[in-house]
């Protein structure tokens, strides 16, 4: 039992470490934003959407759900995305009632905490914000993520209070009628000072500080 207990902590911290690879998105402090040239295209707000999965309980029980966009832009110049931007309602956080097969837990109950001041304190902060600083052709190494991405997308993300740059790998598809965008990447919680259960030794690491985000814009005409 000692060996067990000794082992313990080395445990959680492998498992809690174990989205630190290529998968997470670089990041930085807040850059200008890019201006938005060329034709502009309004998000889609019935057809985009945002996902998310977390770990808790040191990676033995992922918990993932949706966010909603209220509203956005792509822009478009020269046949290439140019610039950005997506709003984000933190209050229609949803919790797949399939991630929660725990008999006492309730998915509702997740979603409250995740509004409550632990986490995004949806009540002072109701939205988050992503907005384009640069959009170049990809050209790093291939995304486990995301198959065949052929942009590299970095912008501000508000979280909170807390702005951050975050750049990660992106699939665009541009046409006539519209654009359509898809990423999948892991940002460390805790660069936006959401650092519950994630302060201390490993073994107090009860939920993950790696959170994978999935983004599926569709923006059209005006």
């Amino acid at each position: 039992m000692k060996i067990l207990m000794a082992a313990l902590p080395a445990l959680f911290f492998l498992v809690s470490c174990g989205n630190q690879n290529n998968e997470s998105a670089k990041t930085t402090s807040e850059q200008v934003v890019a201006s938005q040239k060329g034709e502009v295209f309004n998000i889609d707000t019935t057809s985009t959407s945002i996902s998310w999965k977390a770990t808790h309980k040191g990676g033995l029980a992922p918990r993932w759900g949706k966010i909603s966009v209220t509203t956005g832009s792509l822009s478009v110049d020269k046949d290439s995305l140019s610039g950005g931007d997506f709003t984000i309602d933190m209050n229609s956080v949803y919790v797949d009632p399939a991630s929660v097969t725990e008999k006492d837990k309730k998915s509702t109950d997740l979603e409250g905490h995740l509004k409550s001041p632990d986490f995004f304190d949806a009540a002072k902060m109701p939205t988050a914000k992503f907005v384009i600083t640069k959009a170049e052709a990809f050209k790093g190494e291939k995304s486990e993520l995301l198959p065949d991405p052929n942009y590299l997308i970095s912008g501000n993300l508000t979280l909170k209070d807390s702005t951050l740059n975050v750049t990660f790998p992106a699939k665009v598809v541009i046409s006539q009628s519209g654009v359509s965008a898809k990423a999948k990447f892991i940002i460390d919680r805790t660069a936006w000072g959401i650092n519950y259960k994630s302060e201390g030794s490993p073994e107090n690491w009860v939920i993950s500080k790696d959170v994978e985000i999935g983004l599926t814009l569709d923006a059209k005409k005006k």
